[in-house]
């Protein structure tokens, strides 16, 4: 069992060994926090060489008030936070292309 106590899932545990050994080389990512948890673990995963997938309608966030005290709806921060890693960490992709 690998316990996940920092938004990067990479961080205090095996989970890049255990890919390693398995010979995993792709992570396909859903749940939450997009901005946070999702974000963090997929920009480590990239880094790492993996080939990473976002599953953008598998995911998602909070409203949050951003750095200038505007308030963004979850819409903006998921879409944000999306537009953070497509191309550079990760592949986003709706569900209907993954499954395909």
């Amino acid at each position: 069992m690998l316990e996940k106590s920092v938004p990067c899932a990479f961080i205090n545990n095996e989970l890049d060994n255990v890919l390693n050994r398995l010979g995993t080389d792709e992570i396909v990512f859903v749940g939450v926090a997009t901005n946070n948890s999702i974000e963090a673990t997929a920009r480590t995963g990239g880094n790492l060489g993996y080939e990473v997938f976002v599953v953008e309608d598998a995911c998602f966030t909070f409203a949050k008030t951003d750095y200038f005290g505007t308030l963004r709806s979850t819409d903006e921060v998921h879409s944000m936070s999306l537009a953070n890693l497509d191309g550079e960490y990760a592949t986003v992709v709706h569900s209907t292309a993954l499954i395909q």
